[in-house]
């Protein structure tokens, strides 16, 4: 059984994935658009070539994509490759870490104090260098 794909019905689905509404989409197609033009043309099975391609360039997707989107096919494909991968992995995923969070952790405690030893010394000997400033101007 061959199956049409209804090419008004996917700039539709196209437009409203975008989240663009039908006032919008006739606003990028043109003057002679509006909202009620953009239903019509939703609602052809077949769209003329030359339309399908300035209505796919306003959505900015591919022409192809509106001719040969199948939504019965795209449900599908997700519920058997989504589902059975979601059910394969399984309630219990094992993450393995090749480090010791805790070693993580303790070697960055580490590192902020002897940052902070640093800091103190060049506050020290900044204000060394004042005093001694200071002295020579009395």
């Amino acid at each position: 059984m061959e199956r049409t794909i209804h090419q008004g019905r996917n700039v539709k689905r196209f437009r409203e994935m975008l989240g663009i509404k039908q006032e919008a989409l006739a606003l990028e197609l043109g003057d002679d658009w509006n909202q009620r033009k953009i239903s019509l043309l939703e609602q052809k099975e077949v769209i003329e070539p030359a339309l399908l391609e300035q209505v796919a360039k306003a959505l900015k997707v591919p022409v192809e994509a509106i001719k040969n989107f199948d939504e019965e096919a795209a449900i599908h494909n997700i519920q058997n490759n989504y589902d059975n991968s979601v059910i394969n992995a399984g309630p219990t995923i094992n993450y393995k870490c090749n480090f010791n969070p805790l070693e993580k952790w303790a070697e960055e405690i580490t590192e902020n104090r002897k940052l902070y030893e640093r800091l103190l010394l060049a506050e020290k000997e900044k204000i060394e260098l004042l005093q001694k400033l200071l002295e020579k101007h009395k």
